[in-house]
């Protein structure tokens, strides 16, 4: 039989939907409108770690548990045995903190922060800087979407995401301060009174006694410890389980440092413990390696410390990856971009909770139903105290109490920058004004002439 040539498709109009260019957004006159960002880092590594990592909390002294000075922990370079016995020898805390401020022209300053040093600074001051200044702070999804778009080529993820994450906090919180009340009335109000808040720790039952939810610690061995340190795995997990009793909750950070095989095994052998989750077990960009994971595991499999903004955690939900997610808050995209990873994370009925970043995922916590509890690591050095995320870096950083936390009706975030006793530098103080400022006068000056 002779076939018959298929029809050439049809010629398809003209696809855009963009009938009309968009005019430039230009704040009306009289509006209260950006006027600087500025980055900051800490004077000295040992400035930061004097005053308790600040941004960073893996910039800790040598004998700090986070370290992995009071019992190992497992990470992606420990199979290396030059950098297994401490994190900070393969450089964990090598960047450091950023700090952002914007300033409006009304006065108010707010402050939004991330790990991003040196680097982070330069991208705000001599990049993102012209999206921003001379814009109206309410713009936050224009900005975002210009800061993200202009960064994509060398960006995406890592540290150019980092700095839009700080900068975009900043925004937020000159934002509350604007209209005098606190973030999460911004995004919505409060979904619940307190938040519950379970402790990361080198030490569960310490975190049981002072009144944490439950308790998740780091994982020590992992596959370059061969079968021995499987079993001393285990055998953790067995004494942690006694200390705390049958049903305090108890979960492992796996700190992207397994295999599938190996993680697939470590799940099956703590199916006698209880142990409510296994966390950041693979890769973060191995997708189908969770997918996997968490159709055979029997406790739930969560990830997305380490993924940033709404793409990375599309996929991670598409790909069924995880049951429940785990933003950085001020890693992932800031405010803005972490309202639609949560919103999204909702249509699949799957909770969020944030790792780390203190008040800035608590608002969000409080604003959204599917943030069921927040995290708090137990930065004291012995994990025997509780102690602020950030360390010396606020004045008033809320902390919980008998397992749970309120915010202060205070406006924007609700905490105070210590900067009379952080030793702050601003890398780059001098730099051309804003191409976006000069642009918006430019073209007020020729809607005046018209």
């Amino acid at each position: 039989k002779t076939r018959t040539p298929s029809r050439p498709a049809p010629p398809r109009p003209d696809m855009s939907i963009y009938f009309a260019e968009h005019q430039p957004v230009i704040p009306p006159k009289g509006t209260v409108v950006i006027k600087e960002v500025r980055g900051y880092v800490v004077s000295s590594k040992q400035a930061e770690e004097k005053a308790g990592g600040l941004a960073d909390c893996h910039a800790q002294s040598e004998d700090h548990w986070i370290t992995g000075a009071r019992r190992p922990i497992a990470t992606p370079i420990s199979v290396y045995k030059r950098f297994k016995k401490n994190r900070k020898s393969w450089g964990i805390d090598a960047i450091g903190t950023m700090i952002v401020e914007v300033e409006l022209t009304n006065g108010i300053i707010g402050h939004g922060v991330s790990i991003g040093g040196e680097p982070g600074c330069f991208i705000v001051e001599r990049h993102l800087s012209r999206f921003l200044e001379g814009q109206d702070p309410h713009n936050v999804e224009l900005m975002w979407d210009q800061m993200y778009k202009s960064t994509v080529n060398y960006g995406r993820k890592g540290l150019p995401i980092q700095a839009i994450s700080a900068v975009d906090l900043a925004i937020w919180d000159c934002l509350g301060k604007l209209h005098k009340c606190p973030v999460y009335k911004l995004l919505g109000g409060m979904t619940k009174q307190s938040l519950p808040i379970y402790a990361t720790t080198a030490d569960p039952e310490k975190a049981k006694k002072m009144g944490f939810v439950g308790a998740k610690f780091p994982l020590p061995y992992g596959p370059g410890d061969g079968d021995e340190g499987m079993r001393r795995n285990i055998q953790l997990v067995k004494e942690f389980r006694q200390q705390v009793g049958p049903d305090f909750p108890l979960m492992i950070d796996c700190y992207m440092s397994l295999n599938l095989r190996y993680a697939q095994e470590l799940a099956r052998r703590i199916e006698p413990y209880n142990v409510k989750w296994i966390e950041e077990c693979l890769q973060p960009c191995d997708y189908k390696g969770y997918t996997e994971l968490r159709s055979t595991s029997t406790c739930l499999v969560t990830c997305g410390e380490h993924e940033y903004t709404r793409y990375g955690f599309r996929k991670l939900l598409e790909e069924k990856c995880a049951d429940l997610l785990q933003p950085d808050v001020t890693w992932c995209g800031g405010i803005t971009e972490a309202r639609k990873i949560v919103n999204m994370a909702a249509a699949y009925d799957i909770p969020v909770i944030p790792h780390g970043s203190s008040v800035y995922s608590y608002h969000l916590q409080f604003a959204f139903p599917n943030c069921p509890m927040a995290e708090l690591l137990i930065m004291s050095p012995e994990a025997d105290e509780i102690v602020p995320y950030f360390g010396g870096l606020f004045t008033d950083e809320p902390l919980p109490k008998d397992g749970h936390l309120t915010l202060p009706d205070k406006p924007g975030f609700g905490v105070t920058l210590d900067k009379e006793n952080l030793a702050l530098k601003r890398p780059y103080p001098e730099r051309e004004e804003s191409k976006l400022t000069t642009s918006m006068k430019n073209l007020k000056l020729n809607l005046e002439v018209a």
